[in-house]
């Protein structure tokens, strides 16, 4: 008779996860390789400012915002305009996703500096299609494919990187998670859009950006974003602010390729120029500094709300306004010397784009403060109701009425607010 023994492993079993082939991964590998992701992140905190490889990073947006301006002022047209706009809003929704990243861990460190190079390759392949988005050139590569594809590069990496960024904050790993959804319905209607053009492209495009920006909106009011540092924030979307202003002066000298130089053009250019510093000064010299200080003031939920509301969704009118506000100046420059009227398209994008610039700043600043800036609604729609007017007018007259009522609204918001001035400033 023989006897029997039960057969003894030597290392027992720990439940895990299978391999493709069968073989059992412990449950303590998995950890160390997590473990191995989080070393290669470095969580941000309070106080911690925007990188350099955060700025050299927005360099593939400066790149996109002319592109998106040169195919509006090709197209010459509002239906060029509004396909533009919506571009700018993809390129938007983007630019905040790896703003919420940088917040979140340090850019230029480990995971994130690999993740967010490859984004930025993406990214400007993205550029590259933007001026064929909606008219394919025959006999190449299927330029609207490229664009989605490349987009969906973009934001599957900024969600991959981000799921570990979040380490083993759960609330946050939820909503990453709860991402996904939006973005898959918002790829899927710029993939039906592409395929049936036209009119129906523009329609589906809006609608990707819509129905992403609304279940963002919605999943976020009770939802586990983090705003680790204010500053950080703040910064980042300033320095967004300076990009499309930025905008407007290389427009002056795409305007001017191939024209002489003489007294018209110097005047354009003057004027050109001193109408991007009054768009720098209406933001940074007091806007700006008393939304920094309400937001590193706010904790918890409420920051998360006011980064949402005022700064994710407040701030697309003022570079919207930017970019608008470019191309009419670029109408200007090219027609400095002409004594014909400027004409209804640059002269809206011109005007238009300034009270689009001034609405964001009323939306902001409401959502920011709870706070109306009646000047600045007045100047809204004084802008709106002389384009009729001036586009019957020089384009030079156009231009220096705009930098004349930008002048009178610096001179009074330094008037009226100086004490918040100083004391936003520190001074005695």
């Amino acid at each position: 008779m023989i006897a029997t023994s039960p057969i003894r492993c030597a290392t027992p079993i720990k439940t895990g996860q299978i391999s493709p082939g069968g073989a059992v991964v412990s449950e303590e590998r998995a950890a160390r390789r997590e473990s191995r992701l989080l070393r290669a992140v470095r969580m941000t905190g309070e106080g911690q400012s925007a990188t350099t490889f955060e700025l050299f990073f927005d360099l593939v947006y400066v790149f996109a915002i002319t592109r998106v301006t040169e195919y509006m002022a090709d197209a010459h047209s509002a239906s060029g305009v509004l396909q533009g706009l919506i571009l700018l809003a993809l390129f938007w929704t983007t630019w905040a996703g790896y703003a919420w990243l940088g917040n979140q861990a340090r850019a230029d460190v480990g995971l994130l500096r690999v993740g967010m190079s490859v984004a930025m390759v993406a990214i400007f392949v993205v550029d590259l299609t933007v001026l064929q988005a909606w008219h394919d050139t025959p006999g190449a590569l299927n330029a609207p494919l490229v664009f989605v594809c490349a987009y969906l590069v973009v934001r599957f990496v900024h969600l991959g990187v981000y799921s570990v960024a979040a380490g083993k904050d759960a609330g946050l790993r939820r909503q990453i998670a709860l991402t996904w959804i939006p973005v898959a319905a918002s790829v899927t209607l710029l993939l039906i859009g592409i395929g049936v053009g036209g009119w129906w492209q523009t329609l589906l495009f809006a609608g990707a950006v819509v129905v992403e920006w609304v279940v963002y909106l919605l999943t976020s009011r009770r939802g586990d974003w983090r705003v680790h540092s204010a500053a950080h924030w703040t910064e980042r979307h300033g320095l967004f602010v300076i990009l499309t202003i930025g905008e407007s002066i290389l427009s002056i000298g795409f305007g001017a390729q191939g024209q002489p130089v003489d007294w018209p053009l110097l005047a354009v250019a003057v004027l050109g120029v001193a109408l991007a510093i009054g768009l720098w000064w209406l933001y940074f010299d007091l806007v700006s500094l008393a939304a920094a200080r309400r937001l590193e003031q706010a904790r918890g939920q409420a920051r998360t709300i006011l980064a949402v509301q005022a700064y994710n969704f407040g701030h697309f009118p003022i570079v919207a306004g930017v970019v608008l506000t470019a191309l009419g100046i670029e109408g200007v420059v090219a027609h400095a010397g002409e004594a014909e009227p400027l004409g209804v398209f640059y002269t809206s994008a011109l005007f238009g784009g300034l009270a689009t610039y001034l609405a964001g700043q009323l939306l902001f600043v409401r959502l920011m403060h709870m706070a109306l800036n009646r000047v600045r609604l007045v100047a809204v729609g004084v802008l709106l109701a002389g384009i009729p007017p001036a586009a019957l007018g020089p384009p030079l007259a156009a231009l220096a009425l705009l930098v004349l009522i930008v002048a009178a609204l610096i001179v009074l918001d330094t008037v009226r607010h100086a004490d918040l001035r100083r004391q936003l400033r520190g001074i005695s």
